[in-house]
């Protein structure tokens, strides 16, 4: 494959275009059909103009499925609400540097919580907030649309900019430092996931991709064959 990046792929379905009135039975079914994480979107109507789940929810469904529960925060303040996922049975907290007053602190507190850690930059963020942090994360989340709903058609200049943290990440990990997912998150469906995992990504969240098929597990299993077929290129 002529993918930059290396190691193991993973699918995390959003459970933004989830069926919330089913929400229990719809996250047992893609762990069932072979989801590597479950993935929280977290808005709240103030750094971005919708209000999602909070930590009530990842602790009813922390019980209910063994994969590991990645949550997005596009929260500010994010603190806080850090500690709260935590002990909700967070396993992966990811947030916007421009969220928080503190971009270190708040990681160490991630971490301290006994969660990996990430930055999540906006199509818009530029790369240099990664540049005094790098070995604090555990994953870095590019977002391929502005944030705040779902549903939204990716926006193509984030495939280069997959590529610029891809050769940062390798460099890093080159100087001796610690191993980072490339996540990526917005618009990605079976037709566009093999260009994404080309560009570098290995870590992939797919939302209405997966939840608007007529079930989860059918539309898990949809992305997850055009997603081995970006690996046999």
């Amino acid at each position: 494959m002529s993918a930059q990046s290396t190691g193991p792929f993973r699918i995390a379905p959003s459970i933004l275009s989830a069926d919330f009135a089913r929400l229990g039975e719809e996250v047992r079914a893609i762990e069932a059909a072979g989801a590597d994480l479950v993935h929280f979107d977290v808005m709240d109507n103030h750094y971005v103009p919708n209000l999602t789940v909070g930590p009530m929810v990842c602790a009813a469904l922390r019980p209910l499925v063994q994969i590991p529960i990645d949550v997005h925060l596009m929260v500010s303040p994010v603190d806080r609400l850090i500690v709260d996922f935590a002990k909700a049975g967070a396993n992966l907290i990811t947030f916007h540097p421009e969220a928080s007053d503190h971009v270190d602190r708040s990681l160490r507190l991630i971490r301290d919580q006994g969660c990996r850690a990430g930055l999540v930059l906006n199509p818009a963020t530029p790369l240099n907030w990664l540049d005094h942090v790098m070995d604090r994360l555990d994953i870095i989340l590019l977002m391929s649309v502005n944030p705040g709903y779902g549903g939204q058609s990716l926006i193509a200049s984030t495939l280069p900019k997959i590529g610029q943290v891809r050769s940062r990440i390798e460099a890093h990990r080159a100087a001796g430092g610690q191993p980072i997912w490339l996540e990526v998150d917005g618009g990605i469906k079976v037709d566009n996931v093999s260009a994404l995992a080309v560009a570098g990504a290995d870590t992939f969240v797919a939302g209405s991709a997966v939840f608007g098929a007529p079930d989860p597990q059918g539309g898990y299993r949809g992305v997850m064959q055009a997603f081995r077929g970006a690996l046999s290129q």
